[in-house]
């Protein structure tokens, strides 16, 4: 995904997979704390859902706005639920590389040494 972009201007956006399919809409970015790039986005997946984490550096934004993740709809609603509104552990990210077959060393530190902080969340209710 593009470096370039506030990760804050992403929130609310619409989300859809790989083959189109909506998946729902951008309620917060997780930033790496050592970096401060955007990893994370959960994704509202509908009114009365859960919030699923989705990796941003294989994502994509298009030119309309929204962002393209390139994996199935129902591999992302499968995504380990870990609630939104704090922290992910370097355990709870590794589970989230393996649930989408990702590479589970960032190339830019081990696990071990990152944490993921929320970065905005979607506003008042």
């Amino acid at each position: 995904m593009r470096t370039d972009i506030d990760p804050r201007n992403l929130i609310g956006r619409k989300a859809f997979d790989r083959n189109g399919a909506k998946i729902g809409t951008i309620d917060e970015i997780y930033l790496d704390d050592a970096t401060g790039a955007p990893e994370w986005a959960a994704i509202r997946t509908g009114l009365f859902s859960r919030d699923a984490f989705v990796p941003l550096e294989p994502s994509e934004l298009v030119d309309d706005g929204t962002l393209r993740i390139p994996f199935d709809r129902a591999l992302i609603r499968d995504a380990p639920d870990f609630g939104v509104g704090r922290h992910l552990s370097p355990a709870q990210e590794l589970q989230l590389y393996h649930h989408y077959g990702l590479d589970t060393t960032p190339p830019d530190a081990s696990p071990a040494d990152r944490d993921f902080g929320r970065v905005a969340d979607q506003g008042p209710a």
